[in-house]
Formats: structure tokens, C-alpha cells, sequence
């Protein structure tokens, strides 16, 4: 027993911080919408390395935007349903800015994110100052978060970063140039981690999946079932 105990405490601490902009357009481009009723927490632990790590957090920054209440309530609504799986949502804003025609020279306000890509970095870093985690795994396609890498590669030559590429998006060749650590999700692996449609948690209010999300296919019934997947589907892309 003190051995297991010990084995226990001797596992890599990994943790998982998500870009969900950059996320969010890659899932969107799959042209599924159920996709993005997704468990990052579940997620989280489909690309670590299980036989010698484990998951201890995963932060999810973004920011709700304006003008569509619509997608508002389906936002909010996967934020409570992560913060019951245990993930922490890191929220930006959205600010309105001047943007001009080039070929009529109209204005308008044109909304822009704010601050998403700056509560990235900044969680990165904490959490290493504060020793929460051993390997890093930044879920982005940004190149801005090459800054992020080259600093966390500096600061904390102890500890790893792996770079996560969105489905369908390409590694940014500038964090690459600061790990050589590197994973690309792909469809399946948004597929393996859906909640399913009721999210529950004891004690707490429970979150019914938008039906925007509802799901046109036998996922609706078993979304977590690897037999739906074949074989091939399993194996992550990764580098280490």
C-alpha cells in the first residue's frame, strides 16, 4: 500500500490551457455543431500521457460576445457545464472598435476579443510560479503565444510545454521553435470527450445540453463509445 502510495505521488503533474477562440473556430469549421458541446476536462486526459501523468487542472479563456443572446446562452451554458467537470473559465471582453471599408470608405463598430490571449499567458506562467503543474499543454494555433513559450521555456527549464494544435490548424513554427513537444487534435478526439446530454454533479444545479447541440447521429446515444471509432482514430498525433 505505501508503495502504491508512493508511485502515486511520483506522477507528472499535467495541465491543460485552452485558447477558446482559436479552439472554437477550428471546431466551427467542422460544420457539426454538436462538436462544440465539449468536456475539456475529458478532453485534457484523452492527450496526456496517462501511463505517467495526470491531470490535475485545465483553464478555458474566452470571452462571451456581444449582440447575440442566442450564442450568449449557449456560452454560458458550457461554462457552468466545464466548472462542473472541475475546469476553470478565464473570461475576457469584447470592445468596439472603428473599422473602415477599404472600397466605400463606410464605418461601423466592429466588436474585437480583448484580453483572451493575455489571460492564456498569464495563467501559463501563474501556475508555474505557483508549482501547480509539471507539463504544460497550451491548446492554441496563436503565434502571439510564442512569447508565452519562449518565456515558460526560460523561466522553467524544469518544466515542459507541448504544443496543441486545434483540429484541422497547423502548429505555429514560432512555439515550436521554443518546445519540441507537440500534439494535434483532430475530429475524433473533440468526439471522444462530448458531454453527454445532461451534465450533473452532486449538489449542484445540473446543465441540459443546448438542442443546437443535439447530436444528429448514434453519438446521441453512447458519445463516449470507442467502438464508434475505429482503431486508427484512437492514436494521437504526437511528438515528444
Amino acid at each position: 500500500m505505501e508503495l502504491d502510495s508512493q508511485a502515486g505521488k511520483s506522477r507528472i503533474r499535467a495541465a491543460l490551457y485552452i485558447d477558446g477562440f482559436n479552439l472554437y473556430h477550428s471546431v466551427n469549421d467542422l460544420g457539426e455543431p454538436f462538436l462544440k458541446w465539449c468536456n475539456f476536462w475529458k478532453l485534457g486526459e484523452s492527450i496526456i500521457s496517462r501511463q505517467s501523468e495526470e491531470l490535475v487542472r485545465v483553464v478555458f479563456c474566452t470571452a462571451y460576445y456581444p449582440g447575440d443572446h442566442s450564442k450568449k446562452i449557449r456560452h454560458e451554458r458550457l461554462v457552468r457545464a466545464l466548472k462542473l467537470v472541475g475546469v476553470e473559465t478565464v473570461l475576457g471582453h469584447f470592445s468596439h472598435e472603428d473599422a473602415k471599408c477599404r472600397d466605400c470608405g463606410s464605418t461601423w463598430q466592429k466588436p474585437t476579443e480583448k484580453a483572451t490571449d493575455i489571460n492564456l499567458a498569464l495563467s501559463v506562467y501563474d501556475d508555474a510560479v505557483q508549482d501547480v503543474m509539471d507539463t504544460a499543454y497550451l491548446l492554441t494555433a496563436d503565434t502571439d503565444q510564442a512569447a508565452t513559450a519562449k518565456l515558460f521555456a526560460k523561466r522553467f527549464p524544469g518544466k515542459k510545454l507541448v504544443s496543441v494544435s486545434p483540429p484541422g490548424r497547423t502548429h505555429s513554427q514560432h512555439i515550436l521553435s521554443h518546445t519540441p513537444h507537440k500534439i494535434a487534435l483532430n475530429r475524433e478526439h473533440i468526439e471522444r470527450a462530448l458531454f453527454p446530454g445532461l451534465v450533473t454533479a452532486e449538489g449542484q444545479a445540473s446543465v441540459m445540453r443546448p438542442h443546437e447541440y443535439d447530436c444528429q447521429t448514434a453519438w446521441n446515444v453512447d458519445p463516449g463509445s470507442a467502438s464508434k471509432i475505429g482503431s486508427d482514430a484512437l492514436s494521437l498525433i504526437i511528438e515528444a
